[in-house]
């Protein structure tokens, strides 16, 4: 994308939509934050006031139209459909109910319950190295079945999101950890065991603390037929995100692993007596339109995938107006120690991802700086990597404007009839005791040196 747009009032101009953007989120959130759809109109009015400020307005619109229809963003378009369908199949044929009978059958309840599906996610998101993945698939399937168990909606769904997290932060498959590792010229699998002494300790410290908060705060279970009834009928359907997990290990394309889910999960659904093909799809003439659940799962993603498209071309008009690339440029001659060269990456690349909302984006923008400056200073690429990685996996699954903590607010939209509300994107990110370790964990390993190389490159 060309690093051409110009505002009026020069940086402070550029900047000002992004303000009205986090100003208005904030304000939504302290207030209830509502769904995805809330966000449409603060992102509308962002949108606005840059082209109202931008000196070119054709090459504004033109920033904006080019960030939207980048690949990535009709992947994750296309991605929340289909997922979106795989759990409205999958909710339908009693796998929550199942889910909670076997999670009672092993006697897991309330924090307990809370530190098994940290687990869960953590392995799926390390096998995937997705943390999209995981919460789409993981999410709707383990966040109603707390309600009958007495898991707590707010911690239950913060553990969902730290689990995803976990793996977005060490798997080699991970996008954050290619770039991290690729932007510092080094090797991936020597990255990622040199991560290993802050990702265990963090991982750890989450898991206790989830386990810890969810009994502490255990909630009374839900109660009536629907939420207590259950047995095993529905168990063999977890075989079809189970199909779509070992599909994403074995590097298959993301939407490949989805259809193949929704053709397993609709086929046994169908073999098994838990679903009609009637569910999946009818004509309702008396309101002259198209009903069933593949309409409905598709349905879901509208609220997410707007937000995404609006959001993304927002970015885009940033991207183009160079002013990332020119930030980076001035701290060069900055650093003038060891800590302080590890601060100014950490203390960039954070600004990076809170402007851009992308934590690829922000590491590769990043990069050359932390890669000049770190070698200056002796820090070995392993550690750069490190610390340009763990900091864009901390604020993305903190904050209620960033696309994790509002898709696992999506994912608990529809859960209700189990005794779970809807958590909102704060609520979510503020629960991710994960993330809240890999702050901790960076500030005193830039502080005190904790495994920091001693040698020069």
């Amino acid at each position: 994308m060309r690093s051409d747009l110009n505002f009026r009032g020069g940086v402070a101009g550029a900047l000002a939509p992004f303000a009205l953007f986090i100003a208005g989120v904030a304000a939504l959130a302290l207030s209830g934050a509502p769904d995805e759809r809330g966000f449409w109109p603060i992102l509308l009015a962002a949108l606005g006031l840059g082209l109202a400020l931008a000196h070119d307005r054709g090459r504004y619109s033109d920033a904006v139209l080019e960030s939207m229809s980048e690949p990535i963003v009709a992947l994750m378009i296309m991605a929340w459909m289909l997922a979106g369908v795989l759990g409205a199949i999958l909710n339908e044929s009693g796998m929550v109910q199942s889910l909670v009978w076997l999670a009672r059958s092993a006697g897991l309840s309330g924090g307990l319950y809370i530190g098994a599906a940290y687990m869960v996610c953590v392995t799926v998101s390390t096998a995937t190295g997705t943390s999209f993945g995981t919460i789409l698939l993981a999410g709707p399937l383990l966040y109603p079945a707390g309600g009958p168990l007495g898991a707590h909606p707010v911690l239950l769904m913060g553990a969902i999101l730290a689990g995803a997290t976990f793996g977005d932060s060490i798997s080699p498959v991970s996008d954050t950890t290619i770039a991290s590792a690729g932007s510092q010229g080094t090797d991936i699998s020597g990255t990622v065991r040199s991560r290993l002494k802050y990702v265990i300790p963090a991982g750890a410290a989450a898991l206790v603390a989830s386990v810890f908060f969810g009994i502490m705060w255990r909630v009374a279970p839900g109660e009536g037929e629907l939420l207590v009834a259950g047995s095993a009928r529905a168990l063999p359907m977890l075989v079809a995100p189970a199909v779509v997990v070992a599909l994403l290990i074995r590097k298959r394309h993301l939407l490949e692993g989805l259809f193949t889910g929704i053709a397993l999960s609709a086929g046994l659904g169908l073999a098994l007596g838990l679903l009609s093909l009637d569910q999946l799809f009818y004509i309702d003439r008396a309101a002259f339109g198209a009903r069933g659940l593949i309409i409905d799962g598709m349905g879901r993603a509208v609220g997410l995938s707007v937000f995404t498209l609006l959001l993304m071309g927002l970015v885009g008009t940033l991207r183009a107006s160079g002013i990332l690339e020119r930030m980076t440029a001035g701290l060069r001659d900055r650093a003038r120690s060891v800590r302080a060269t590890e601060g100014w990456i950490v203390g960039t690349v954070s600004a990076a991802v809170l402007l851009t909302t992308h934590s690829v984006v922000a590491i590769l923008t990043v990069g050359p700086l932390a890669a000049e400056i770190g070698k200056k200073a002796g820090i070995h690429a392993y550690r750069r990597a490190n610390l340009l990685d763990m900091t864009v996996c901390t604020y993305p699954f903190l904050l209620p404007y960033f696309l994790p903590t509002i898709l696992a607010s999506s994912a608990s939209a529809d859960a209700l009839e189990f005794g779970m509300r809807r958590v909102s994107p704060l609520e979510a990110g503020m629960a991710n005791t994960y993330s809240w370790s890999l702050v901790v964990a960076v500030v005193v390993a830039v502080a005190t040196g904790y495994g920091r190389r001693d040698g020069k490159e």
